[in-house]
């Protein structure tokens, strides 16, 4: 077994997440003004409360939890596609600090490691907790488990609602996007990658 730590308190990823380098207090005020710009009076229970609230939830989205990348052996030299399937995730639209949600379809082709399955959800967890656009952390799951697995192949399908586009704009309810994200393999070979289209998509759910 092989185990790698992830350093999410580090500068890189307080980078990439803002999470790490919330300002609190800073962000309390600029809530609190932007509650004053939209009418809101300073001396009501949304006043006074909300910004402190609303903090808190951007700091939840925006924050993954610690966890560590383990590993262990391909011993029996199994190369058929592994595909897990309906992982449920959140992120936060970069465009509109909007919601998105949905379910993501992730598969790999393994070569000498096999990750333990519950570190294919926190990988997407782990991305999802930024400032994100769906194309972005489809590829940034899929080049992650490229390189912790060293494997044959990776592929990523993301089924996600958009507030941003079905609750305002256009506002078109029940429209949701699908994104596709392949590495190696799934990229390369015609075959491969129907069939992890075909599994990851006819039988996974929706958002």
């Amino acid at each position: 077994m092989t185990t790698t730590l992830l350093d999410l308190d580090g500068p890189d990823h307080a980078v990439l997440t803002g999470a790490s380098a919330l300002n609190r207090k800073q962000a309390e005020q600029a809530v609190r003004q932007l509650l004053q710009a939209l009418g809101v009076p300073a001396d009501t229970e949304v006043g006074r409360n909300t910004p402190r609230r609303m903090t808190d939830a951007l700091a939840q989205l925006l924050t993954p939890r610690s966890w560590t990348f383990t590993t262990f052996p391909n011993d029996e030299g199994h190369h058929d596609l592994v595909l897990t399937r309906d992982i449920a995730f959140t992120s936060l639209c970069a465009h509109h600090l909007l919601p998105f949600s949905g379910r993501a379809h992730v598969g790999f082709y393994p070569r000498e490691k096999l990750p333990g399955l519950s570190k294919i959800a926190r990988t997407v967890e782990m991305f999802a907790a930024r400032l994100q656009v769906q194309e972005n952390l489809g590829q940034q799951i899929a080049g992650f488990l490229e390189e912790q697995l060293a494997c044959d192949g990776v592929g990523v399908v993301l089924v996600a609602e958009h507030l941003c586009m079905t609750r305002r704009g256009v506002r078109a309810a029940g429209a949701d996007t699908l994104t596709v994200a392949a590495r190696g393999r799934l990229q390369q070979d015609p075959t491969a990658r129907i069939e992890f289209l075909q599994l990851a998509v006819q039988s996974g759910r929706t958002a």
